[in-house]
């Protein structure tokens, strides 16, 4: 059996934590669009690029595998994932589901300080729809729903839920126009507002209706086919925003 030194274990450590900030790099990366969906990644350049060696590299395109990010083809490489538009219409009905959970129950169990944190992240995002930034809107609101998810307390419905939207990033970028961000923003206020009222129906309906209006979004940007039927939560028919980039 192979025993490992105090120095082993330090160089392993350093590894492990290095390959993390290169898997965070390349994350930032790809959902920022500077490496398109489809673009492949090659050890050696991304080493050089980052300047590190390929070891933590290779780690790196293991973890991003796992997350649902990229793709390793065997003897062709890793390349950026494209999700096609039928798989993230099923991922936003899924993550519709999930969201309606998350509305309810922050419903019941958020605090008033915990409340006026999230309209603070709203008012930020009102002013980057102002400011016609997409970019950090789309920062903000990562943030909001992080905020949200971190509020349940659920760390597997955690994990879960992070991929979906790891994955729903990489299509998702169409849909912030100046018009759409305008829409989630009034979208996030009414969920806030629901959460502060301590109304468990509305706030997850909310939730609900905010993810499948996104669905619909996307369906509007990225096909010219006709919407496929979006299910109702609750017995409630979900409802459509009119105003749609």
């Amino acid at each position: 059996m192979t025993i490992s030194t105090p120095t082993d274990a330090i160089a392993q450590l350093q590894g492990n934590s290095l390959a993390g900030l290169v898997q965070n790099e390349l994350e930032r990366m790809i959902l920022a669009g500077d490496l398109a969906p489809g673009a492949k990644l090659t050890e050696i350049t991304i080493a050089t690029q980052l300047g590190v060696s390929r070891g933590p590299v290779r780690e790196a395109f293991r973890m991003l595998d796992e997350a649902g990010l990229v793709r390793t083809e065997k003897n062709r490489g890793v390349f950026v994932r494209d999700i096609p538009l039928d798989e993230a219409l099923e991922i936003f009905e899924l993550r519709a589901v999930m969201e309606m959970y998350i509305g309810r129950k922050l419903a019941e169990t958020a605090t008033a300080a915990q409340a006026k944190s999230l309209r603070q992240l709203v008012d930020a995002m009102d002013q980057a729809t102002k400011a016609g930034d997409a970019q950090e809107f789309h920062r903000h609101n990562l943030e909001f729903h992080d905020s949200l998810l971190r509020l349940a307390g659920n760390a597997k419905f955690t994990a879960h839920y992070r991929r979906l939207i790891r994955e729903l990033s990489l299509i998702r970028r169409k849909n912030l126009t100046v018009e759409s961000m305008a829409v989630y923003t009034k979208e996030h206020r009414q969920i806030v507002k629901a959460i502060a009222a301590h109304d468990a129906e509305a706030a997850g309906q909310a939730m609900f209706d905010h993810v499948m209006n996104s669905r619909e979004r996307t369906l509007h940007n990225y096909s010219e086919q006709p919407a496929a039927p979006a299910p109702a939560a609750a017995g409630k028919r979900a409802t459509r925003r009119t105003a749609e980039a």
